[in-house]
């Protein structure tokens, strides 16, 4: 378990006032972090809606914000939007993983090149690649495809992050190379020693680049506002910043689509939580 007491100072306070003071820290911080989120979801919640007034429990508690959603198509958005999650993690981890193995277990010409190349497409921001994306999406190279318009137009350019590479590249690196070894002694070719051996030892990283990942996919707004041209193929994102210029869309809607935007984020993190931790605290236990 975390303790945060030892990053405060407060570890070694013994007595009544120090645990008083202890008490009040923390329950400072938990407000702090959780105070919007309590917001949030007390006021998607609420019949009655007062923007300079904070509560634990909504006034008037109503299920009508998410009934209006509805009407406005934001379930038509959230699952547009689980549909480019759902394949594009899946890919994105797929790409990762090979990619990885290939960095940190062979060896070829160029392998600092392809490094420092991946390091660069972290560094730009979208904004810039935002027109050569556009080009390349409307005239695939090589199959001359379009995919403005296209699912996979929103898919297939978050199928391979540098983030999520490097990450693994270097918790593969950690895995012992005797252990393949062994296993090829016992017979077992190149693919089941990647699938039995190499690759259930990296869950933890699996966790952190799935986490990462999911995040990174979900909150994408510049990409699917270039790909999708009709309303039909938005994501919640996008919604989100048109039903907030709609002066039809009352506060109530609005938040409770900001919520079920959230929500998904919070419970992919919860599903990973053990494997992201131990992959986050890995590199400092092996160091």
């Amino acid at each position: 378990m975390m303790r945060f007491d030892s990053a405060l100072g407060l570890e070694a306070r013994r007595g009544p006032v120090a645990t008083a003071v202890k008490v009040v820290v923390y329950a400072g911080m938990v407000l702090v972090f959780t105070g919007p989120l309590i917001g949030l979801l007390v006021s998607a919640f609420s019949r009655t809606l007062d923007p300079t007034s904070f509560s634990l429990w909504p006034d008037g508690f109503t299920l009508d914000n998410f009934v209006q959603a509805a009407d406005k198509n934001v379930y038509r958005y959230l699952l547009n939007s689980f549909v480019v999650v759902g394949f594009g993690l899946l890919l994105q981890m797929l790409v990762s993983v090979f990619a990885a193995y290939s960095l940190s277990r062979k060896k070829f010409r160029g392998m600092a090149v392809v490094m420092l190349i991946m390091l660069a497409t972290m560094m730009l921001p979208e904004e810039i690649i935002a027109i050569p994306l556009s080009l390349v999406l409307a005239d695939l190279p090589l199959l001359h495809a379009d995919l403005i318009g296209t699912y996979a137009g929103m898919i297939l350019p978050v199928g391979a992050w540098g983030f999520s590479i490097l990450v693994m590249t270097e918790f593969m690196k950690e895995v012992p190379v005797e252990l393949e070894e062994a296993a090829r002694i016992d017979g077992a070719g190149e693919l089941r020693t990647f699938f039995t051996i190499i690759l259930p030892l990296c869950r933890p990283a699996l966790g952190v680049i799935g986490v990462f990942g999911f995040t990174m996919i979900w909150d994408q707004y510049l990409l699917p506002l270039i790909v999708a041209p009709e309303p039909g193929m938005w994501t919640l994102p996008i919604a989100l910043r048109s039903l907030r210029s709609d002066e039809e869309v009352g506060i109530g809607v609005l938040l409770a689509a900001s919520l079920l935007a959230l929500l998904p984020s919070i419970i992919a993190f919860l599903a990973f939580q053990r494997q992201f931790m131990r992959g986050l605290t890995s590199g400092a236990v092996k160091g």
